[in-house]
This record gives C-alpha cells, sequence and structure tokens, in this order.
C-alpha cells in the first residue's frame, strides 16, 4: 500500500446496496461495528434537488461514518446535490459508475459512463468545488467490450487529473444488454488480480476492492495488497461478521458483541421506529441474517418473519424471536439427553 498512508484510509466498508443500505439496515450494522464507513443507497441528484430530502437524505447521526452514493450525469445537478448532502452533515460523497441496470442506462448514469471518462471527470471536479467532504468514486472494472486492464486504467487516470483520489473498484465487467443486475452481480466472473494491479501501479490513488468478499479473514488478506475492501452482499447475508471488525480493522479494544448484545441495542431504535409510524418488518428484515450459521437461525427468521407482517407488532417480537433461538438450540440437547437415557435402560 506505499504512497498512501492508513490513518486517512477507512480499511473496510459496506457496499452501497439498492433496496437494502436504508436507515433501518445500517443503525443496526452499528451495532455491530462502530467504525466501518456505510453508505446509503444510491439516491438521484435530480432526486436531492426536488424530492423529500429528509425521506432522501435523513439518517440518524449514530449512522456516521456515513457516506451518499449519487446517481447521475450532469455536473451542475451533482455539484449542487453534493452541496446540500454536505449541509446534511455527511461524511462523504460517492459516485456511481457501477450500476448497470437499464433504467440506470436509460438515464446516462452508472457503469455505462464509464465509457465517458471526461463527463466523470467534470462530475467530479464540479462536486469537489462545492463541498470540502471527500468525493470519491465506485465503478466496475470495466463493461461490454470496454473491460480491458487498459480501458479501465484510461478511466481512472483522466477521472484522478479531476481530483479523485479514492476509486472503490467492483473487480467483476458488467453486461449491459442481456444480463439482469443481479446476475451482473455474479455471473462476470471476479479478476481482483487487476485491482491488485491497478494499486500497483497507482501507489498515489486509494483502491478499495469489492466483489465476493464474504468474511474478515478474506479482508485481511487483500489488505496487504490494496487499501481498503468493501462487502456487499454478505454484509446483508450473515451481518454479524463485523461483530470483530472494530478490533481487527481500527484497533478498537471495546468487547465483541454477543448476538443477544445487538438485539437489546436494537429495542429502542425499534420503539423510536415504531413512534414515527414505521411498519416493524422495515426495522426486523435487515436483522433476518444475525444467527446466520448458527443453531436456532431458523427460528430466529421464521419469529421475526411472521409476526412483522402484523402491524400490531411491538418490540416484542425481538424477544419472541429470541426465546426462540434459545428453545431450537435446547431441544438437540434434550434429545441427546433421551438417547443417553434410553441406550442405559433407564
Amino acid at each position: 500500500m506505499s504512497g498512501v498512508r492508513r490513518g486517512l484510509v477507512r480499511p473496510l466498508s459496506v457496499a452501497p446496496m439498492m433496496d437494502r443500505s436504508d436507515r433501518h439496515f445500517r443503525v443496526f450494522l452499528r451495532c455491530l461495528s462502530r467504525h466501518t464507513l456505510l453508505y446509503t443507497e444510491m439516491v438521484h441528484a435530480q432526486a436531492v434537488l426536488v424530492g423529500d430530502r429528509e425521506r432522501l437524505l435523513g439518517f440518524d447521526p449514530e449512522e456516521g461514518p456515513l457516506a451518499l452514493q449519487l446517481g447521475g450525469d450532469d455536473p451542475v445537478a451533482l455539484a449542487e446535490a453534493a452541496r446540500i448532502a454536505e449541509d446534511h452533515g455527511y461524511d462523504e460523497i460517492n459516485l456511481n459508475v457501477g450500476c448497470p441496470s437499464s433504467r440506470v442506462q436509460s438515464g446516462n448514469f452508472g457503469v455505462c459512463l464509464m465509457g465517458q471518462p471526461d463527463r466523470v471527470a467534470e462530475a467530479v471536479a464540479a462536486m469537489r468545488s462545492a463541498v470540502s467532504l471527500p468525493v470519491t468514486v465506485k465503478h466496475r472494472i470495466g463493461f461490454d467490450d470496454r473491460d480491458s486492464y487498459a480501458h479501465m486504467l484510461e478511466f481512472v487516470d483522466r477521472v484522478a487529473a479531476a481530483g479523485c483520489v479514492h476509486f472503490t473498484v467492483h473487480a467483476r465487467k458488467a453486461w449491459l444488454k442481456g444480463l439482469s443486475p443481479k446476475e451482473n452481480r455474479n455471473i462476470p466472473p471476479l479478476r481482483p488480480e487487476e485491482v491488485v494491479r491497478l494499486k500497483a501501479e497507482r501507489p498515489h490513488l486509494v483502491i478499495e476492492l469489492n466483489g465476493g468478499i464474504r468474511d474478515l479473514d478474506t479482508t485481511a488478506a487483500w489488505l496487504s495488497s490494496v487499501d481498503a475492501v468493501m462487502i456487499g452482499r454478505a454484509a446483508w447475508d450473515d451481518p454479524y461478521l463485523f461483530a470483530e471488525a472494530d478490533r481487527r480493522f481500527f484497533g478498537a479494544s471495546t468487547p465483541v458483541p454477543r448476538r443477544a448484545d445487538v438485539v437489546a441495542a436494537m429495542e429502542p431504535v425499534m420503539v423510536r421506529a415504531l413512534e414515527r409510524g414505521v411498519r416493524a418488518l422495515s426495522v426486523v428484515r435487515p436483522m433476518m441474517g444475525l444467527f446466520s450459521g448458527v443453531p436456532g437461525a431458523r427460528a430466529w427468521r421464521r419469529v421475526l418473519s411472521d409476526a412483522s407482517q402484523r402491524r400490531d407488532v411491538g418490540v416484542e417480537v425481538l424477544r419472541q424471536a429470541l426465546a426462540a433461538v434459545d428453545a431450537a438450540r435446547a431441544t438437540p440437547r434434550a434429545h441427546v439427553v433421551m438417547d443417553g437415557l434410553r441406550r442405559s435402560g433407564a
């Protein structure tokens, strides 16, 4: 990681994910990690200018450090949206140059902008002139037939010339035709070696690796070659993996939270949300994977899913789900005891 001081870089972040990275998910993740950088869902710059800003940009102070991901191709609109975001208290502005959906393509933003590096550079320059926050870019290694390392390097160099120093690279190309956004997250093969090469050849830039990373051991391994790692869907599927993130990557000495501690911390969050008229499902949906991979996970999901569909459900659903986990864990032990008694003739 020569050329970049570690103290200036957050080594771990959670990717911006549509229909995932809402404020409930972010508050939940903060019960697991205080220091991992979090992102919003992508918000189009024009929506920021004319839409409901509290709904689009509102967040709780406990969610920070928090970056706003913007979409769009108009430098003027992006600059104004960035200024508004700074006024709202965000810590970073990130430009989406990676989304491959057809809706995004029709608006000329997302990954198709990799074919227009001068336009991206102009947008970055405009945003940097409008705010004092870091302005970063998240992009793919390429798209369609513009997917060589040389294409990516040309894009990065042009945008870096406009003042961007932090590039988050999803190490897959995107196909703009024939693949859905979901398929574009899985079917194109990962090429992380090209991101490592980018860091080696541009050591003065902050290069962050994204794509297919699902645990902290893999994160630690990649941090020997790049400046930072971004974890995406694994944060939704198995969020408890972040319980040790602060100790491993940020030098924290705080105890690793137990799952039950996380549930307890979410109780007042759920109370406040319900008081605002938010449905319980919105709060518990990001928590479904909390027990992923451990005994009781199915019982946890079942209780939360069933109960949170009701409009009259309250914070007690969290306690009921925890009780179901304990019961599911106790049941196998009871069977072992009974089997032993039968074998002994008792």
